[in-house]
């Protein structure tokens, strides 16, 4: 980690992480029957033109990713929208922490602790 976020700069990126996350979930969604309907057949057109769609929704995601990954932003959970900012507090890095849902970055975390350890931003010392 060595670009830091603060919470209002964490804040003002959650509106280009929203639609991207949302269309993650969409996709990954959408994967899941292509995946299904795809098993479903057998070797023809059909079955083909499933694989060639599934490849192009993995490859829509991977470009998401990437995305979200240049703004050194850790996607953590694509279901539920769950990402963490790197931050540096007095000294000590931890995750500043969102999900798709909550309207800013209201919780943080310990580098090691992982969502299970969120602790409200009142309590970040």
């Amino acid at each position: 980690m060595t670009d830091f976020y603060t919470i209002d700069r964490a804040n003002e990126r959650i509106e280009a992480l929203e639609p991207i996350l949302t269309q993650l979930r969409d996709q990954r969604d959408e994967l899941r029957e292509l995946k299904a309907a795809f098993d479903a057949t057998e070797a023809g057109p059909e079955h083909e033109r499933l694989r060639l769609r599934m490849q192009g929704v993995i490859d829509q995601m991977q470009a998401g990713v990437v995305r979200i990954d240049g703004w050194k932003v850790s996607l953590r959970d694509i279901e539920t929208g769950l990402v963490d900012f790197p931050a540096l507090v007095s000294g000590r890095k931890v995750w500043l922490c969102w999900r798709l849902g909550e309207a800013d970055v209201a919780w943080w975390h310990e580098l090691e602790a992982g969502v299970a350890g969120r602790q409200p931003l009142i309590e970040l010392r």
